[in-house]
């Protein structure tokens, strides 16, 4: 992922509210701060780039304003969205024939 691990995450369909939110650790741990490691392992986040679901509620929309810039949250919309952007990606596409050989020459046929 070149640049910022944030921009696999930019949001592909309009942010609105969904019962379940994707939670995804995209910062590593060695060096936060221990409040913020036990914040993570308390939404079984324990390792980058896994995702995990959680029901929206004010709990978990506090312990997410607390680690905030090491997480990627996603509404259902937006995580459907970002997979079926993987799924095209990754699709078979069919191969590109290139021909090497020189065009056939104009047959030439005696004057009558």
């Amino acid at each position: 992922m070149a640049g910022s691990a944030f921009n696999a995450f930019k949001a592909c369909v309009p942010i609105q509210w969904s019962p379940r939110l994707y939670i995804t650790l995209v910062r590593g741990l060695p060096g936060t701060r221990k409040l913020h490691r036990r914040t993570l392992y308390a939404m079984r986040l324990r390792r980058c780039h896994r995702t995990v679901v959680h029901r929206t509620t004010p709990s978990l929309v506090g312990m997410l304003n607390q680690v905030k810039r090491l997480v990627v949250v996603e509404t259902e919309a937006m995580f459907n969205a970002r997979k079926q952007k993987e799924e095209e990606h990754r699709a078979l596409r069919p191969p590109i024939v290139v021909s090497h050989a020189p065009p056939p020459a104009p047959s030439q046929q005696p004057a009558q």
